[in-house]
């Protein structure tokens, strides 16, 4: 009987270090420790991601605002009293700007 736990537990074992090593190359352990050895290569692609990043939170922003104005610019058209010369007064400010900035 004694024999035989023992086999259960060396095999729970092995099954549990196995199941610790898939963890350890799922989670790609390995290529994350080269990366702390060169410190120049981490830089680059935090560089890269920063830049990559930055770019997306503009173009974002520049469609959010255009999808912005062309829902202000509707709401004016319809004519609602109290909001439609409050949102037309912002309107005509960004075009104001546009046309200053040359697009």
């Amino acid at each position: 009987m004694r024999g035989n736990s023992l086999e259960d537990a060396v095999e729970k074992l092995q099954r549990k270090v196995a199941e610790l090593s898939l963890n350890i190359e799922k989670m790609k352990l390995a290529e994350y420790v080269d990366l702390l050895h060169s410190p120049w290569r981490l830089l680059w692609i935090n560089f890269v991601s920063g830049i990559a990043r930055g770019l997306g939170i503009a173009v974002g922003f520049a469609v959010l605002g255009a999808v912005i104005v062309i829902f202000l610019q509707r709401l004016v058209d319809l004519n609602l009293p109290v909001i439609g010369g409050f949102i037309a007064d912002i309107v005509e400010i960004v075009q104001q700007q546009l046309k200053i900035r040359g697009y």
